[in-house]
């Protein structure tokens, strides 16, 4: 589970499912790229060097005398490539989840360069070659937008404000439908401007050149988008109200199997066990018994019959289960659910 590093929570707002990740590298290994972030290159050069590091922080806490510190030490994302090539653009990008409406807040500050000093966000990023992104820079004290598509960087756009080195700034971006705002430290940087070029995308840190850049405290507030494993656990719990669990389990990035979708909530990006990586991986099932339920982990497959995801079916006990009766009351759950996937990347949307 990604709790200490990443963590998601659900609240109700309104009529609409809200949800918050926040970015804590606290338990991220010192010199190492969070679980999680892909490390990219947009124009020329080498992808940056990314690592977490210690460094200090405005303390939380109120002073009570002249003797309290004021500063603590905090785990943040840096980025230490020093190379001097004007269009390397390093991106640490954000790589499990696209996002369409979101409000984001991060805390940055600008260390060193010579070339250039600048530290920024990347949003609804497409790939290296498309993405829009907002940036402060040091040496230019501004703030600017502007966007990448096939390559070739639009006109920036954006005010005259001071950014100084060494010193903790907070940027916030909101980005709802085609309309993009920012503020730098609470004060308007970007007006609202609209632009449709794209409508959802990733979310990553950027810098420029040999800048040399931290960032910390990054929230990001939005509607997530409903994937089709998503749906079909909510339409087979919608039909069998009875049932105690329901999974749909797809292998991350390193082929472990993790919850793509859940009955709770909760429980999505947890990790799996060896019964739903081998469901994917050779097809198998598996049966298990508790106090009062039955569980069943089968191969959820495409229309070629390959498989491609695990279905976990808790159900609940009764006085002479047996593996074959669990098994015949899980088949036809899983197989209304197979009958509306045709492929991998589908289930994934």
């Amino acid at each position: 589970m990604l709790s200490r590093i990443l963590w998601l929570w659900l609240a109700f707002l309104g009529s609409a499912t809200a949800a918050e990740l926040a970015f804590d590298f606290s338990a991220v290994p010192a010199r190492q790229i969070p679980p999680g972030f892909t490390n990219l290159v947009a124009g020329k050069g080498k992808p940056g060097d990314w690592r977490v590091i210690t460094d200090e922080f405005p303390s939380a806490l109120p002073a009570l005398n002249e003797k309290t510190p004021t500063m603590t030490q905090r785990s943040v994302l840096g980025q230490f490539s020093i190379e001097v090539t004007d269009e390397h653009f390093p991106i640490l990008l954000y790589d499990r989840e696209p996002f369409t409406d979101f409000t984001l807040t991060t805390k940055f500050k600008l260390v060193d360069g010579v070339v250039e000093q600048m530290a920024g966000i990347v949003f609804r990023l497409q790939d290296e070659k498309n993405f829009y992104v907002i940036r402060a820079s040091g040496l230019g004290n501004n703030v600017r937008f502007y966007k990448m598509v096939a390559g070739l960087r639009s006109a920036p756009l954006g005010p005259e404000l001071p950014v100084p080195r060494g010193v903790w700034h907070e940027l916030k971006i909101e980005c709802q439908g085609n309309r993009i705002h920012a503020w730098l430290n609470g004060q308007e940087a970007i007006p609202t401007l609209t632009d449709t070029s794209f409508a959802a995308g990733k979310i990553g840190f950027w810098t420029k050149s040999d800048a040399i850049s931290y960032f910390t405290d990054t929230k990001i507030t939005y509607i997530p988008r409903e994937t089709l494993a998503q749906v079909l656990v909510r339409d087979t719990v919608a039909k069998n109200p009875r049932l105690v669990g329901l999974k749909i389990y797809l292998c991350d990035e390193n082929g472990e199997p993790r919850v793509a979708a859940s009955k709770d909530a909760k429980e999505v990006g947890a990790a799996g066990g060896d019964a739903e990586k081998q469901a994917i991986a050779g097809g198998k099932i598996f049966y298990g018994k508790g106090r009062d339920t039955v569980a069943v982990v089968q191969p959820l497959r495409d229309r070629n019959g390959e498989p491609i995801a695990a279905v976990r079916v808790t159900m609940k006990s009764f006085t002479g289960q047996t593996e074959q009766s669990a098994l015949q009351r899980a088949l036809p759950i899983v197989k209304g659910m197979q009958s509306r996937v045709r492929n991998l990347a589908e289930l994934k949307d």
